[in-house]
């Protein structure tokens, strides 16, 4: 929202910014990762075997406001009787990053749900925050070993990268959805174009792969509402892919679904990473088998605009989509 082996990432990041980065593809089904933990396998078996059947529900979380983290659960379970399948968790302040692990630890392993994780990140030479992860940042020089744009961006990315080694460690798979909406221009991140952002997607890939053996990530590719096939990192780098929108409707969305098809076919799961109202289940299907929707928080779940208290209750008790206590034991 806008609010063989591969090569680590000092060997990537002293190629050029046009230069090609080859890698063979992941093979049909099966994560990107062929070291990937047994529970980010058993939760990408699963999703193979409902794709194109039924779809997941899953609500954004925020987690500065006076009613706390669980303003947006709360709300649903007073609405619908029901809570969602997936919980979106955000790295976007530090003071909060501990706890968004516990949160998202609490809901795997006592709470039965799953967890994605986003990041706005912030530029590297600027700060953290959602604020400044709309600032410019000088991608090109941060690709260069030696530059303090550089070392700022690998300083971010192992800071990360230790949150999300304690939850390998504590055996949480993780939906990681790092570098959102990136062809628009909002964020740092997209605006160097196609090849810088593929470059960007494939560092960070490689480093918290490769690197820190970061085992227990799906990796989430969420295109804005415009699809384009020039940023698309490659199969090998990518596991579900995905794009969003706000509009204020509820139909299928069936036309951004057919824009990411046509990048990446049957090879990856389709997600609606990030939405305002939630698509009419009713009209899913072949056209639209959206394999989840992530509804964004405060006013877009909760103003009675972009949903309603009748729209959510059809939607969280649809056969077409999974809530949270129908999610099997992984």
């Amino acid at each position: 929202m806008r609010i063989t082996r591969r090569q680590g990432l000092g060997g990537l990041a002293s190629m050029a910014l046009g230069t090609a980065m080859p890698a063979m593809a992941a093979p049909a089904h099966r994560l990107s990762n062929p070291r990937a933990s047994a529970e980010a396998r058993a939760l990408y078996r699963y999703f193979w075997s409902i794709y194109g059947k039924r779809t997941l529900t899953g609500q954004q979380e925020s987690s500065w406001t006076a009613q706390g983290p669980r303003a947006e659960l709360d709300f649903l379970e007073r609405t619908t009787g029901k809570l969602p399948a997936i919980l979106g968790l955000d790295y976007i302040d530090p003071k909060d990053n501990a706890a968004v692990n516990a949160r998202a630890t609490r809901w795997w392993r006592e709470e039965g749900g799953i967890p994605s994780i986003c990041w706005h990140w912030g530029a590297p030479d600027r700060g953290t925050g959602y604020e400044n992860s709309k600032r410019s940042f000088d991608v090109r020089a941060a690709l260069t070993p030696g530059t303090p744009q550089h070392a700022a961006m690998h300083r971010d990315m192992a800071q990360i990268a230790d949150l999300l080694t304690e939850l390998r460690d504590a055996r949480v798979p993780v939906l990681w959805r790092p570098f959102h909406e990136f062809t628009g221009s909002w964020f740092w991140w997209g605006q160097w174009g196609p090849v810088g952002f593929k470059r960007l997607w494939r560092t960070m890939y490689r480093y918290f792969v490769d690197e820190r053996r970061l085992d227990n990530l799906i990796w989430v590719l969420g295109f804005a509402d415009v699809p384009d096939a020039d940023y698309y990192p490659g199969r090998a780098y990518v596991d579900v892919a995905g794009a969003d929108t706000y509009v204020d409707h509820h139909g299928n969305l069936a036309t951004m679904f057919a824009g990411v098809k046509a990048i990446v076919g049957d090879t990856v799961p389709i997600a609606l990473h990030e939405n305002g109202p939630i698509p009419d289940p009713t009209l899913l299907g072949p056209q639209a088998d959206w394999l989840w929707f992530m509804t964004w928080h405060t006013r877009w779940l909760q103003d009675g605009v972009q949903n309603t208290a009748e729209t959510l209750k059809a939607a969280y008790h649809s056969p077409r989509y999974i809530t949270k206590d129908e999610l099997p034991r992984f």
